[in-house]
């Protein structure tokens, strides 16, 4: 049998029952401790969401405030500042993480696509060279070596040095960095 330790999962295995009731993109973003929340950013119409079950580390998602299925239904407004929070993503990534590359990408189709959410998100998952080893290939098995929270703290600080911050947010309290993109 192989055995792979990953200790700090025991917090969630030891968690107190948190049932979303609703959409989870609906719900987390709206919570009063966004580090706890796993939100690490914010912008006027989007935010940036860590996956709590993350590729690689730095698995971040990219979703609009408001509860749409596809990329078309969102307004013009929305979409802009949806690109721009997914570059700046990519730049809080390469300050905080420095990976080799990235995969970006949308599941639209509901699980005929991937997707298990019908709320619409963008995927940004840094990569590295030598991320893919023997172990998913050989061993069906894929090792992530760094908590979440982690990621969390180097993403929290690649946001918090972006030039768009409007507030850098304060890590300890458990506040989002917030940006906010000049529409010109």
């Amino acid at each position: 049998m192989d055995r792979i330790y990953a200790p700090w999962r025991i917090e969630w295995v030891e968690r107190d029952a948190d049932p979303i009731d609703g959409c989870p993109f609906c719900v987390l973003p709206e919570r009063a401790d966004a580090r706890e929340a796993r939100v690490v950013a914010r912008s006027d119409h989007n935010y940036v969401l860590l996956n709590n079950a993350p590729y690689n580390p730095g698995h971040a998602m990219v979703i609009p405030d408001a509860h749409v299925e596809d990329w078309t239904d969102l307004d013009g407004e929305t979409m802009l500042d949806h690109a721009r929070l997914k570059s700046a993503t990519l730049a809080a990534s390469r300050r905080g993480i420095d990976p080799d590359g990235f995969n970006t990408g949308i599941n639209l189709g509901g699980g005929a696509a991937g997707g298990s959410i019908d709320h619409l998100h963008t995927h940004v998952v840094p990569r590295w060279g030598g991320d893919t080893n023997f172990m998913p290939v050989v061993g069906d098995t894929k090792v992530i070596v760094e908590a979440v929270d982690r990621s969390y703290e180097h993403l929290h600080e690649g946001f918090a040095a972006d030039d768009d911050v409007v507030d850098p947010g304060d890590l300890e309290a458990g506040e989002a960095v917030r940006l906010s993109f000049d529409s010109a």
